[in-house]
């Protein structure tokens, strides 16, 4: 395997970690939100559709971006029953299909209706539905391209150490 790959394959794992960690802090503004709409909301008597929806922003933001670093981690949900137990070259060819045959052409397909998704809402600079709401969904769509970016590098990545792993000696 050509060292130019690997490199490649651990900046797009320094990338996605980076990225992960930093949006994982998200969990904790979402979480004092959360709590804050609800105390104010039956303690108070006092609702914000601006703050549900900053809640609301920020969890799709965690999920959207911290995709790729968790599978990195192996977060991600798979079905064990055989991979649990295989060897190393069987989870690596498992690992190199899966990525090459399912996640790649799928990030694509979310890449490309993304795209023109997220550029129809930039071109009129779209704001939420409801009055006093936040006036950036055109920013909350842009995550569709950008959590296709990332998961297709993640795959990519994921894909040159299976392949480093299977053509490596027995």
């Amino acid at each position: 395997m050509p060292s130019v790959l690997l490199v490649l394959a651990d900046r797009i794992d320094r990338l996605n970690t980076g990225i992960g960690r930093v949006v994982a802090w998200l969990a904790l503004a979402i979480v004092l939100g959360q709590f804050a709409l609800v105390l104010a909301r039956y303690v108070f008597g006092f609702g914000s559709i601006w703050l549900s929806e900053a809640v609301i922003y920020g969890h799709a933001t965690l999920f959207m971006l911290a995709a790729a670093w968790t599978l990195r981690a192996g977060g991600h949900v798979r079905v064990d029953i055989f991979y649990a137990d295989a060897g190393a070259r069987t989870k690596a060819l498992v690992d190199l299909c899966g990525a090459l045959l399912l996640l790649l052409p799928f990030m694509l397909v979310v890449l490309l209706f993304g795209v023109s998704y997220a550029a129809r809402s930039w071109a009129i600079l779209e704001r939420s539905q409801e009055v006093g709401g936040l006036p950036l969904l055109f920013l909350l769509k842009t995550l569709i391209p950008l959590f296709a970016v990332l998961l297709a590098l993640q795959g990519a990545s994921q894909a040159i150490r299976a392949a480093q792993t299977l053509s490596g000696p027995r």
